[in-house]
């Protein structure tokens, strides 16, 4: 079976951090189907010559997801050669298996690339490691969005699990998540970072206390990363280091 869609991970932002995969694959596109979240320099790695078609969703707009399955699930059958392009990781709250298994019913052949997914590179571009001896053992990746209807998230749990925690699409709700925490018994003074267009020329990261969180300005979107390594940044100790020596 002719492989006609890939489901591409466009990483955080910085077209160097794509695969080389992607980047093949987007110099042979002849339609590139991207979201909101994939950066200009990355869709100028496209010909001239293919389709670029906006289904971004954006808060109160965007294209409904069912239209978005029957969009590329049409492209493939015309044989055209299609580049469905996710900021960060398809698989990574970016609904590419509900995709992946639209094209799977239609019959139409798949290919998954993944990317790098913003939960680590953000954090890593603000010099924040995720995992750190003797700080944090692990992490949690969570959305801080959730349909109507969906199970909300257990924020009084996550709360308990310690490590780091990693909220993706959480700007607009952030004052919710760190009354749920603290109520679920993390500290207020919990260090929090928020990291805003990562890997960027545009990178801002914000600091924080949690109990302070909800009157902190954020601009969406942004990562934020809740614990002890939020109030590190190796990256600054790096330079400093460098300009040292």
């Amino acid at each position: 079976m002719t492989v006609r869609v890939a489901l591409v991970g466009a990483g955080p932002g910085d077209p160097d951090l794509l695969t080389v995969r992607a980047a093949r694959l987007l110099a042979e596109a002849d339609v590139v189907v991207y979201d909101a979240l994939v950066g200009d320099g990355v869709l100028a790695l496209a010909p001239a010559t293919a389709e670029l078609i906006d289904v971004g969703k954006r808060p109160g707009a965007g294209v409904a997801q069912d239209l978005i399955n029957v969009l590329l699930v049409s492209l493939a059958r015309e044989g055209k050669r299609v580049v469905r392009l996710k900021g960060g990781d398809p698989f990574v709250f970016g609904r590419g298996g509900e995709e992946s298994v639209a094209l799977a019913e239609a019959g139409i052949a798949c290919e998954i690339v993944p990317g790098i997914t913003s939960a680590i590179a953000a954090p890593a571009a603000a010099g924040i490691p995720v995992t750190y001896r003797g700080l944090s053992a692990s992490f949690t990746v969570v959305t801080g969005h959730r349909q109507h209807g969906e199970t909300p998230v257990n924020w009084n749990a996550l709360a308990q699990t310690g490590g780091t925690i990693v909220v993706l699409m959480g700007v607009a709700q952030r004052g919710e998540i760190a009354t749920a925490l603290m109520s679920g018994g993390l500290s207020g003074d919990t260090p929090v970072a928020a990291v805003g267009k990562a890997t960027t020329g545009d990178q801002t990261v914000v600091r924080c206390r949690l109990a302070d969180l909800a009157a902190t300005p954020v601009q969406a979107p942004a990562t934020i990363v809740i614990g002890a390594v939020a109030a590190l940044d190796v990256a600054a100790l790096a330079r400093a280091t460098t300009h040292q020596s």
